[in-house]
């Protein structure tokens, strides 16, 4: 049994939620997102919350019941307060620049790289923090998790991108010989 599934998601003032065949429809204060749910879960909105139940006892509507409420879940808090991912850059020579939909960055590479900011995010830049915001759970972790792939956070100097409540353990470099 899904602890997750069996809970309603309660839908705050502000918030329509609306059903159509198997796509949930979320609107709010920030926006509107949509979600199309398996044909093993059932949605209903009753009064000011989402029930979701399982369709069947098979193994996958098992493991989609749950998911099904935590995405619903997700698509709420999105319209209404959004999602922001932190990072941290570090490094003697690393910069950042922001201008529109494009991020353009110095990694110490031959090369600048430059990423494209999908629809629906912001980035800010303060000092070496790059905020990623959006309403979109799933987008905002995903670009995030591009952009630190880029220059993941080594041990030893710990110079690159890294989450900023992320804690990196660092190692010893090599001794010098006596």
């Amino acid at each position: 049994m899904s602890r997750i599934g069996k809970k309603p998601v309660s839908i705050p003032s502000g918030v329509e939620v609306t059903l159509s065949a198997n796509v949930v429809a979320v609107k709010g204060p920030k926006g509107t997102l949509e979600f199309a749910h398996s044909r093993e879960s059932k949605v209903a909105v009753v009064e000011n919350e989402v029930l979701v139940t399982k369709v069947g006892e098979t193994k996958k509507a098992r493991a989609i019941w749950g998911t099904t409420a935590k995405l619903i879940a997700n698509m709420i808090a999105g319209v209404t307060n959004g999602f922001q991912k932190q990072l941290e850059l570090n490094g003697v020579g690393f910069r950042m620049v922001s201008s529109g939909k494009k991020l353009t960055l110095a990694l110490g590479f031959s090369h600048p790289v430059e990423r494209i900011l999908p629809d629906g995010l912001e980035a800010r830049i303060e000092n070496n923090i790059l905020t990623i915001s959006g309403i979109d759970k799933q987008k905002v972790g995903e670009f995030a998790a591009v952009i630190r792939k880029l220059k993941p956070v080594e041990p030893y100097k710990g110079k690159g991108f890294r989450y900023v409540d992320e804690v990196v353990r660092r190692k010893e470099g090599k001794k010098a010989a006596a």
